[in-house]
């Protein structure tokens, strides 16, 4: 035997002696079985932009049916259950992130879309959460200096209004004209038609604050309008930028971080048009995957941050943030 085994034989059993002496005396309940605590979820995440500071705030923690029909109604069933398996998922649940983001610029707080509210796609208790988790994220809603709209879905506005009443009562708002003008008017029909109405009650009333953007748009300095049509007529993404750190604010581009990066062809039941939605998440796809950025994704699992690599077959893949905005 050797030195090195006499020294581990001693080792191991000077432990087993320390050990057994130091059980001596504790009480049974000590090592009784400690009870279940439940899961615990983050709920907001802070990181810098140059100069910029931005927040995510989980608005809901839901799971859905699918992917399938809700992304790839245009394929076979078998083909997007197979590439939830190749990627480790359930074919039949997953769960979107439900993200809004606010951006402290230094001279302006910014806030990018608000959640279901009380009337959005999921309800109170599983959404619906930015209100409250406001404070828990440093902010009072009389803060929030300009509230931006990428768009005008349920789960995107419903919560510009709380118990009544504006929830963020000292704010400017900033929408697409495209948006606005489809959703205040009557060309919505059918769930088109009663989103449309929510869109009435929340959106329509702030016209007299709000300015109209066209792509290309500043919302302030450091903030710019993409052009993101598809989604919803007048969809918008934001190129935000500080000190020379940049992030891309996608809104609805994707709505399952594999499904709808591995093939952008693949329609998405939420999109008014399909096929003007699918050109969009190639062309923005494209553009992120080129020039190597950050992205905020609405319905990435939160914190809805990451980058996205273009595939050797023509899709893409999302690949979540780690540590590149800590350092």
């Amino acid at each position: 035997m050797s030195r090195l085994d006499l020294n581990r034989r001693h080792f191991l059993t000077g432990a087993g002696t320390v050990a057994a002496a130091a059980l001596v005396g504790v009480p049974a309940s000590a090592m009784a079985a400690a009870p279940m605590l439940g899961p615990v979820e983050p709920k907001v995440f802070r990181f810098k932009l140059g100069g910029f500071e931005a927040t995510m705030i989980a608005d809901s923690n839901a799971f859905v049916d699918g992917p399938w029909p809700l992304i790839g109604g245009n394929a076979e069933r078998s083909e997007v259950d197979q590439l939830m398996a190749a990627n480790l998922l359930p074919a039949n649940k997953y769960q979107p992130g439900f993200t809004p983001m606010v951006v402290n610029t230094g001279k302006e707080v910014v806030i990018f879309d608000t959640g279901n509210g009380e009337r959005g796609f999921v309800p109170r208790p599983n959404g619906g959460w930015l209100a409250q988790q406001l404070e828990p994220a440093g902010f009072k809603p009389e803060q929030i200096d300009v509230v931006v709209l990428s768009h005008g879905h349920p789960d995107h506005i419903g919560g510009l209004v709380e118990n009544g009443e504006l929830l963020f009562p000292n704010a400017r708002y900033v929408t697409s004209a495209v948006d606005y003008d489809y959703w205040s008017g009557d060309r919505p029909t059918g769930d088109l038609a009663t989103q449309a109405a929510l869109y009435r009650d929340n959106v329509v009333p702030v016209a007299e604050k709000t300015t109209f953007l066209d792509p290309g748009d500043e919302v302030v300095p450091g903030i710019r309008a993409i052009e993101a049509y598809g989604h919803t007529p007048g969809h918008l993404g934001f190129d935000i930028e500080s000190d020379g750190k940049r992030l891309v604010f996608w809104g609805d581009c994707a709505h399952h971080q594999v499904a709808s990066l591995a093939r952008p062809d693949w329609h998405c039941v939420f999109d008014i048009d399909k096929d003007q939605a699918a050109k969009t998440r190639a062309r923005m796809f494209d553009m992120v995957a080129t020039d190597r950025v950050a992205v905020s994704g609405y319905h990435m699992p939160f914190p809805s941050l990451g980058y996205v690599e273009r595939r050797k077959d023509g899709g893409y893949r999302w690949l979540p943030h780690s540590y590149q905005l800590k350092v």
